[in-house]
């Protein structure tokens, strides 16, 4: 995942806090505080675990998806415009073209918006485009995920604190329009190639001393480049009709073609590369603004002072099948625990391989627990349950926090002491939800799986 990324789906938790209220998210955080840094790794390494939890990370896979699928809609779109403008701008050749309404119909829309553009960048500081919020509406739908709704607020928002957005909008704008002219240039030059075409000016008001200025003003810097330009003497003639002169309509076509290229497609690229080297160079300064009220509150629990004990929050309504973050490289050993055990003895007789992490019975000893598997995690980890209790939220929260910190997880849904029956149906509440949590359990310990890991 890419700097921007974890930067983005940070900003995304802090904004769904912000108006959903806080998560869930104990565990995040005590992961968070082992894997260690200063507040902003930590932040970070919250975010992602949540992110991930949360459906969040594959949102942004599929957001990134349509915003792909978006963007070729877009240049397909571009390339489609730049071609209806080359054939609008020569016609079949049949009739004469009229150099400056060609021009015109060319360079007429670009050069309008791209003044437009330039000047609510310069004197607005910010410029929403109407194509870059037709690229975000495009890439949420063609997301097809509801989770992705949140990605484009917090993408907005990161990239408007740091000023960026005017110059990620500036690469796509000015891109699909440097799309279209060079589109626009290839079907002029093709057309050009293929169609014999004939050059006039036509005026009703002016003068053809204005029209010499005009062209010869235009095609100063083509000339530079080495197109060619009409002379004085081509350039009054075709003011009562086409030259029928070999030279004339060379002149004229290179005259076009040239003025199309430095006054329509070249500024595009220009603006291209400018706006590919602010977005670059800014990209590198992205940072958490860690004073935002969302991130602050986070440091005495990423960071505390003292440390706190215990679980204050709402078991989760949902039950997720557990995905374990552990490897066996990164563990070692096995690990026997025991949740709320009332009235049995306990531990049972273990093996040197294999040690005891007593009962679970309070918030303190959960904490202790929880904290030392982040740093040691086992490689097989069994839980002990007592069945004649139900299978509560909190209960199972535990277990799949427990079973998220070692490599391999079994529980052990303890017998019923002598003289005493389980309830089948309590029975079943048990067997159905850890079903959901996709985790192996049997009513006898696994001894020969924690010494050995085979059965």
């Amino acid at each position: 995942m890419t700097v921007l990324q974890n930067l983005w789906l940070t900003e995304t938790i802090r904004l769904r806090e912000e108006h959903a209220g806080p998560l869930e998210d104990q565990e995040a955080n005590r992961l968070a505080r082992a894997a260690g840094g200063d507040l902003s790794i930590r932040i970070h390494q919250r975010a992602r675990w949540l992110a991930e939890r949360d459906g969040l990370t594959q949102a942004l896979r599929h957001w990134l998806q349509g915003a792909r699928l978006a963007l070729i809609a877009l240049a397909l779109l571009a390339l489609i415009s730049g071609a209806g403008l080359g054939f609008a701008a020569l016609g079949d050749g049949q009739t004469p073209v009229n150099v400056f309404w060609a021009l015109g119909s060319l360079l007429g829309l670009n050069l309008m918006l791209l003044i437009g553009w330039a000047l609510g960048l310069v004197f607005a500081g910010e410029h929403d485009a109407v194509l870059g919020r037709l690229w975000l509406w495009l890439s949420e739908k063609l997301a097809r995920d509801a989770k992705a709704a949140q990605l484009a607020p917090a993408l907005l928002l990161l990239l408007q604190r740091h000023k960026l957005n005017r110059w990620a909008l500036g690469v796509l704008v000015n891109g699909l329009w440097l799309l279209a002219m060079l589109s626009a240039l290839v079907i002029v030059l093709l057309l050009m190639a293929t169609r014999r075409y004939g050059f006039v000016w036509e005026t009703t008001l002016l003068g053809s001393e204005t029209f010499v200025a005009m062209t010869q003003a235009l095609g100063a810097l083509p000339a530079l480049l080495g197109f060619s330009v009409p002379t004085v003497d081509m350039i009054r003639a075709s003011g009562d009709a086409a030259l029928n002169i070999e030279s004339a309509r060379q002149a004229w076509a290179a005259w076009l073609v040239g003025v199309l290229l430095v006054y329509g497609l070249l500024p595009r690229l220009g603006l291209v590369l400018l706006c590919l080297w602010r977005w670059r160079r800014g990209r590198t300064t992205l940072r958490l603004d860690l004073n935002l009220p969302g991130y602050a509150q986070l440091r005495e629990r990423l960071m505390p002072s003292s440390e706190r004990l215990g679980v204050n929050d709402v078991a989760p309504a949902q039950l997720h099948p557990i995905e374990s973050a552990v490897s066996m490289v990164d563990s070692d050993g096995a690990l026997l625990v025991a949740i709320e055990l009332d009235d049995r003895p306990w531990p049972p007789k273990l093996p040197e391989t294999v040690k005891n992490a007593g009962t679970l019975d309070s918030r303190e000893s959960r904490h202790k627990l929880l904290e030392q598997l982040s740093r040691f995690p086992p490689a097989r980890l069994a839980i002990a349950c007592d069945p004649r209790r139900s299978p509560d939220r909190g209960s199972l929260a535990l277990i799949a926090e427990l079973a998220r910190s070692a490599s391999a997880t079994r529980v052990w849904l303890l017998q019923a002491p002598p003289g005493e029956a389980l309830d089948a149906e309590r029975l079943g509440d048990w067997h159905s939800a850890l079903q959901q949590l996709h985790l192996p359990f049997a009513d006898c310990m696994p001894l020969n799986w924690l010494e050995s890991g085979h059965d």
